[in-house]
């Protein structure tokens, strides 16, 4: 299975285009050692021109650009995107759905909660039923696997609220436990086993051991610590809070997965705000001295 990160960045990616953070500011006059960053998003593949994707970025259009085999091959209208999988109905997991709109027939998978507050609470995604059969919803069950582009895949409730747009009333009307999702992923002919985690507002044990036996895991790497969203204008909630386990601090991820030996383990869905993304920080040294990586848009894995 080919898996290829299109976006490794979180909402609003890096640099973010209404923020002169530290971050920003030093990506955008380059004078900091590091990478401008789309929007998260994930691909993968197990068989030529059917691709699926995990997420549907904002920036899925320069995504799907800068990826040639995405493109279309034959004809006026074709695409090999056959599948895209929907972790939450966030608006930055979720909008590049109607980028997909020009009369391309796929497949969207999604739980019974999430395709509810996209097609019955927001008429803008009426533009994906354009013609008979344009998008086919297929509902994802908490309690079974399921298989999209010839792999299997399992579903990893997670703690986290729906989106803040939902109102009460909706919410009180959905299974809470359809809000947030991740996946083991495995391609059906045999090979290895890739976690996309990336919201995570805390770690069970039970987690820990699932991730014990993968061979990639894809984390959330959202915030360095728990009160850097405090320090951003109009936020009012911590990392926690928003749904986002820290990577520093008592319980953080580094701290939580110092036993996590067997994976490959990258941060995903990185922050702009995240020190992280200077290479010649203290806090990017701490992270790769912990054994994690960073994503990175364009990286390539094969499992």
């Amino acid at each position: 299975m080919q898996v290829k990160i299109l976006g490794s960045a979180a909402g609003g990616g890096f640099p973010q285009w209404n923020c002169s953070c530290v971050n920003c500011r030093r990506v955008r006059d380059g004078t900091i050692h590091s990478t401008s960053r789309t929007q998260a998003q994930l691909a993968y593949s197990t068989a030529p021109g059917h691709w699926v994707l995990l997420n549907a970025s904002p920036d899925l259009h320069v995504q799907i650009e800068a990826t040639p085999e995405l493109w279309a091959r034959t004809g006026t209208r074709d695409s090999p995107i056959r599948d895209v999988i929907l972790p939450g109905a966030e608006v930055d997991q979720a909008l590049g759905l109607l980028l997909l709109r020009e009369f391309h027939a796929f497949r969207v998978h999604a739980t019974p909660s999430v395709r509810k507050i996209l097609t019955e609470d927001n008429s803008v995604f009426g533009v994906l039923a354009r013609f008979p059969g344009q998008v086919c919803w297929q509902e994802i069950l908490l309690d079974r696997p399921f298989y999209a582009g010839g792999a299997r895949l399992e579903v990893l409730p997670l703690p986290g609220p729906f989106p803040g747009f939902v109102s009460a009333r909706r919410s009180a009307e959905l299974n809470p436990a359809d809000a947030v999702i991740g996946f083991l992923i495995s391609p059906q002919s045999g090979g290895g086993t890739l976690a996309f985690l990336p919201g995570v507002s805390c770690v069970s044990g039970a987690l820990l051991e699932r991730l014990q036996s993968c061979d990639v895991v894809l984390f959330d790497g959202t915030f360095w610590s728990d009160d850097e969203p405090l320090r951003i204008p109009g936020v009012s909630r911590t990392a926690r809070q928003m749904g986002h386990l820290p990577l520093s601090g008592p319980g953080g991820s580094l701290e939580y997965f110092a036993a996590l030996q067997r994976p490959r383990k990258i941060f995903i869905h990185i922050n702009h705000t995240n020190p992280i993304l200077d290479e010649q920080s203290m806090e990017h040294r701490m992270v790769r001295e912990a054994g994690w990586e960073m994503a990175r848009d364009g990286m390539e894995m094969t499992l």
